[in-house]
């Protein structure tokens, strides 16, 4: 929900998508490893990349363990939407928190 609310576009169908990874397309303009790099560096949170014909055109988002924790997708959903919003994308502030947030209170 955080990711969408974001106006990010996730890899694959929802009927198959996983729980523990989450593809996402970057959006075009951004550059991905810098992205990559800036949430390593500023935020020491790790994105993967995809590899062969969806290099450089999809990011994987883990959260598995600890990463899967309420606090940890805040802050992975937080730190994304600034460092994109650094390198020039600009999400609706606060958008994916408040849409990760929704989903947590309804369950």
């Amino acid at each position: 929900a955080g990711l969408r609310a974001m106006g990010l576009s996730l890899y694959g169908q929802d009927a198959y998508r996983m729980t523990n990874v989450t593809g996402v397309y970057i959006p075009d303009g951004v550059d991905g490893e810098r992205v990559r790099a800036r949430m390593r560096g500023e935020f020491e949170i790790e994105i993967g990349t995809a590899f062969g014909p969806l290099a450089g055109k999809v990011w994987r988002i883990g959260a598995m363990g600890y990463n899967a924790m309420r606090h940890k997708v805040l802050i992975t959903l937080g730190a994304l939407e600034a460092v994109l919003r650094a390198e020039g994308y600009a999400p609706p502030p606060g958008a994916a928190i408040d849409a990760a947030r929704a989903v947590y209170e309804a369950a």
